[in-house]
């Protein structure tokens, strides 16, 4: 991984700026606008006694490198408030309806979407208005994007070719995001609190044996920090045959390989999507 001392500030226009926010932890990647090489990848921690809004306005106060011009800003909210539509049934005036259809209400909250063409989805997620204000006053022209968003079209892209079915679990600290591939089409996604291995196992296995998948044929793809995986697939090997283990770095072709335990992998399908 680059350090900041390799950064030629001076053509900051030249890079461009993500940032990934979730209640685990900020974090950010400045990364070419050619070819979306990562020059670097830094962890900002969270005060999870204040607001989702207070700790990104200390973010935006504490860190001085995102304030230089970029080319693009993408803004990665990793949270559990979304809900996938097919595109076929969007329309933009029932934005709200759809999602409060859902998922409870909220308020001071404000409703964004991402529309997807790999998978022909819908995501509609949302933001604190306060947050969001904070954001967009500091980055006018920056895209907003659900963390799940660009997992989806990675996933999808992936998928194209697979004959068999497959669920994508993408193990987080605290959390877990479930993808699920029918014939090569997105066919459910959630997201889980999951705080260890017995909460990740029984969720997975629960949506197998909803799905009715096949114990011997279909597939079972893990992501995410190497020994959260391995109690994981230790554990999961006694109920479902095919398991493997997604190593994000390379799927993502990155260039400049940092270890794949710092940068998320939502972070990363956003690099390979924008």
């Amino acid at each position: 991984m680059n350090s900041e001392k390799s950064l030629d500030l001076n053509k900051s226009e030249q890079y461009n700026l993500s940032i990934r926010l979730s209640t685990d932890g900020f974090s950010f990647s400045i990364h070419t606008s050619s070819d979306n090489e990562e020059v670097l990848f830094k962890n900002y921690p969270v005060n999870t006694q204040r607001s989702m809004a207070a700790n990104v306005k200390a973010f935006l106060n504490d860190t001085e490198i995102v304030k230089h011009p970029f080319a693009h800003v993408y803004i990665l909210i990793h949270s559990q408030r979304y809900t996938p539509v097919p595109l076929e049934i969007y329309e933009d005036e029932q934005t709200e309806i759809l999602f409060y259809q859902n998922l409870p209400k909220v308020n001071n909250e404000i409703i964004l979407c991402n529309i997807l063409g790999n998978s022909n989805t819908v995501v509609l997620f949302s933001v604190d208005k306060l947050t969001h204000i904070y954001l967009t006053d500091f980055f006018p022209e920056a895209h907003f994007f659900a963390a799940v968003s660009p997992q989806i079209e990675h996933l999808t892209f992936m998928s194209r070719h697979k004959k068999t079915n497959a669920i994508y679990a993408n193990l987080h600290p605290d959390s877990m995001d479930v993808f699920c591939f029918e014939q090569k089409k997105l066919h459910l996604i959630n997201s889980f609190t999951a705080n260890g291995v017995n909460d990740r196992c029984y969720y997975i296995l629960n949506i197998w044996q909803q799905l009715k998948y096949n114990q011997e044929a279909d597939e079972l793809y893990l992501i995410g920090n190497r020994d959260t995986i391995a109690d994981t697939q230790k554990v999961l090997a006694d109920y479902i045959r095919k398991i493997s283990i997604i190593n994000h770095q390379a799927e993502c072709n990155r260039s400049e390989p940092s270890d794949p335990k710092d940068i998320p992998f939502d972070m990363q399908s956003l690099f390979s999507c924008v």
